[in-house]
C-alpha cells in the first residue's frame, strides 16, 4: 500500500467523523428547538405551572407550592362547582407591587423557563380560589347554621379553615345571583382570603368573568411531598347540581 493510498484513507475516515459530528450536532439542535416549540405549546395551550404566594387556600394550597393548570378549561370544558381555578385580577383584588430588581442572568432563566412552563413569574398578578357560584346561581351566606346556601341549598364543606370562635362559612354575608358568563368564588382559608365575598365593593361586585379564567388546578407539583391530585368535591355540591339540573 503506498504512501497516497494510506493518506487518502486517512482524509476519508477524517472527513467521515467530521460529517458524522456535524449530523449528530444538527440531530442535537432539531431536537432541541423541537422541544421547545412542543413545551410552549404545551404551556399555551394545555397546562402551565403556577406557584401559590399567599395562604388563602390553606390547607389545600400552602405558600409555595407549585400547581399544574389545565387551560383546556374553561376554553374547551366546563367550569365545575368546587373547580379550584386560576384568575388574571378582575380589577382592584390585588394590591399593586414593585418587581424587586434581579440579576440579569437569573432574569434571563426565568424567563426562559417560563417560555417552556417551567416557571410562572406572574403568579402574583393572578389569583387562585374554588369556584362557588357558576352563571345563574343564587349564592347566600349564611344559614342559621353558618352554611353558605347555593340555589337554596345549605353545602358542607370539609376543605375549609374557620378560625375558632366563629361558625359562619365565610366574613361577612352576602347573598347574590351569579350573572352570566361571570362566577362567586371563594378561599378554602375563608377568613384569610381576598375573594368575592370582600370584593362586592368594587365595580365588578366581586364577580369574576369566565373569559379572565387561565385554567383548573389539577395537581400539586411541587414540593415532591405535597404532590396530590387537587378534588372538586362532587359530593359537596351533589344536591346544588341536582337541583340547577332540574331547573
Amino acid at each position: 500500500m503506498t504512501d497516497e493510498t494510506t493518506s487518502t484513507r486517512t482524509r476519508s475516515a477524517r472527513d467521515k467523523r467530521k460529517r458524522s459530528a456535524k449530523l449528530f450536532v444538527r440531530d442535537v439542535v432539531i431536537i432541541f428547538v423541537v422541544a421547545v416549540l412542543a413545551s410552549f405549546l404545551i404551556k399555551t395551550f394545555l397546562v402551565r405551572s403556577f406557584y401559590i404566594p399567599s395562604g388563602s387556600m390553606e390547607h389545600t394550597l400552602e405558600i409555595n407550592d407549585r400547581i399544574i393548570v389545565n387551560e383546556l378549561e374553561p376554553s374547551l370544558v366546563p367550569i365545575s362547582h368546587g373547580d379550584v381555578v386560576v384568575f388574571k385580577d378582575p380589577g382592584g383584588w390585588l394590591q399593586p407591587t414593585i418587581a424587586p430588581e434581579r440579576n440579569p442572568i437569573v432574569a434571563g432563566v426565568d424567563w426562559a423557563l417560563s417560555i417552556v412552563g417551567l416557571s410562572a413569574p406572574d403568579s402574583e398578578d393572578h389569583l387562585v380560589k374554588r369556584v362557588i357560584g357558576l352563571p345563574g346561581d343564587h349564592v347566600a351566606c349564611c344559614n342559621a347554621l353558618g352554611q353558605l346556601t347555593i340555589n337554596g341549598v345549605p353545602i358542607r364543606e370539609p376543605y375549609t379553615i374557620i378560625p375558632p370562635g366563629e361558625t359562619n362559612a365565610a366574613r361577612v354575608t352576602f347573598n347574590v345571583t351569579v350573572p352570566k358568563g361571570e362566577l362567586w368564588v371563594m378561599g378554602d382559608n375563608r377568613y384569610n382570603s381576598q375573594d368575592s365575598s370582600l370584593n362586592q365593593n368594587l365595580p365588578g361586585k366581586g364577580f369574576v368573568p369566565i373569559k379572565d379564567v387561565v385554567g383548573r388546578a389539577v395537581v400539586i407539583s411541587w414540593p415532591a411531598t405535597r404532590w396530590t391530585w387537587l378534588d372538586n368535591y362532587p359530593g359537596v355540591f351533589a344536591d346544588v347540581e341536582e337541583k340547577s339540573g332540574s331547573r
